[in-house]
């Protein structure tokens, strides 16, 4: 376990120092939101409509420009021949480095998405679920992105396979993401069953998406 916390506060301390991935995401994330309403015009019951959406599609779209350097750093400088003839299981490689990648970015874009909400005229009082939600659903984000990032570890232009390849994997979170947000807008009652299913795709991410990039990993290392 100590090897495990020693990785992923390396990952936590790297991310930080380096800044770049996490500003790009959110200048992403920004930008996405910001140009939309001047596209559609000044309709505040169009934007209110389709704000969920925007949110959710904007946020894996940006999650997804840092999720190629979650593995590529370390095997350009050789770190991850080192990790991978360790001590420490492959899969609690993986899982430290997907969980750095939450850290890192899928919590800081959830926070963001509030004060993007404003742009899109989301109801306040939907804020505090649309935060719960996207905190529910981001780790789904960065543990099954990390699957493409082990597949395309060395292939030229990884970010662009990992989005062609991790795109069609994230629909039943971008799907429960929005159905959770819209019955919380419109009162339907169904947020709780869309947020526990959402959880419920997070779990298993957190537990199966290890085992396939550490295997991915292993055939791209031998």
């Amino acid at each position: 376990m100590s090897a495990f916390l020693a990785l992923l506060k390396r990952d936590l301390l790297l991310s930080v120092r380096q800044g770049g991935a996490l500003g790009t995401a959110l200048g992403f994330y920004m930008l996405v939101v910001t140009l939309l309403p001047l596209g559609l015009g000044a309709d505040l019951n169009l934007l209110s409509r389709i704000a969920p959406g925007v949110l959710w599609i904007a946020l894996l779209l940006a999650a997804l420009l840092s999720l190629g350097r979650v593995f590529s750093s370390d095997y350009e400088d050789g770190t991850l021949d080192v990790l991978a003839t360790g001590n420490l299981p492959m899969e609690l490689v993986v899982t430290a480095k997907a969980l750095a990648h939450w850290l890192s970015t899928g919590i800081p874009l959830a926070l963001m998405a509030p004060v993007l909400g404003l742009l899109l005229n989301l109801d306040i009082g939907a804020y505090p679920l649309l935060v719960a939600t996207m905190l529910a659903g981001t780790p789904a984000v960065s543990f099954i992105g990390a699957i493409g990032a082990a597949l395309t570890l060395r292939a030229r232009r990884g970010g662009v396979l990992i989005a062609l390849l991790m795109l069609p994997l994230y629909v039943p979170t971008l799907l429960f993401g929005i159905e959770a947000i819209s019955a919380a807008l419109t009162g339907s009652g169904g947020f709780v069953p869309a947020f526990l299913i959402l959880v419920a795709i997070s779990l298993a991410s957190v537990v199966l998406a290890p085992l396939a990039a550490a295997l991915a990993l292993r055939f791209q290392l031998t």
